[in-house]
């Protein structure tokens, strides 16, 4: 079965951020039969995930004769993004220092913004507030399958999110909880081995 990895990117991102373009080289260099996505998301939540769930039913049809199966990893707003999409499509998933309650911290940026990787003006209104919040997943239950698709990977020292929101909301996933780091994830490419073994890619 064809494997294909979806790498959401955070707020104000891009696919040319670091652990976008450190996950392509890694997939290219020993896992090249393993199709890798990182779309450049619409700016506004919905218009993302529509862009997303697209995205995924395109290449879900036959790809040479069997189904692609589907792999997500999401960064910081991208890991909330991906919590919505593994419950809709029941995909394995790994948050990298995700966001739980971006709604909450949306307030701070209302207003222009401009994405420093594709230098896009653009406004964050109250409305994107109101899309994230009708994404929102209720945290995994611990007796419910859904437990099983999600490796959680948080840095304590990220300086954007509160980390512990992370454990707290995926305390019966796999966690990866490293001290000290940044929001940005130090060192990601040595977790690429353990992602590429949670992912079955062998």
């Amino acid at each position: 079965m064809k494997k294909n990895i979806l790498y959401i990117h955070g707020f104000n991102s891009s696919p040319l951020s670091l652990k976008a373009e450190q996950t392509r080289r890694y997939l290219a260099n020993n896992f090249p039969d393993v199709g890798f996505f990182c779309p450049q998301l619409a700016t506004t939540p919905a218009k993302a995930i529509t862009q997303l769930e697209q995205l995924i039913e395109k290449h879900r049809s036959k790809v040479n004769g069997s189904n692609a199966q589907w792999h997500l990893i999401g960064s910081s707003l991208g890991g909330y993004f991906a919590s919505y999409l593994s419950t809709k499509y029941s995909s394995l998933t790994v948050l990298v220092n995700p966001a739980i309650r971006p709604y909450e911290l949306l307030h701070d940026y209302i207003g222009e913004q401009v994405n420093p990787y594709t230098e896009e003006v653009y406004q964050v209104t109250e409305d994107h507030i109101q899309q994230l919040k009708a994404l929102e997943q209720t945290a995994p239950a611990i007796d419910g399958n859904e437990k099983n698709n999600y490796l959680v990977m948080v840095q304590m020292g990220d300086e954007v999110l509160n980390y512990q929101q992370a454990v707290e909301k995926y305390q019966h996933c796999r966690l990866i909880v490293q001290e000290g780091g940044d929001h940005s994830f130090i060192n990601f490419d040595r977790c690429l081995p353990a992602i590429s073994d949670y992912f079955q890619l062998d």
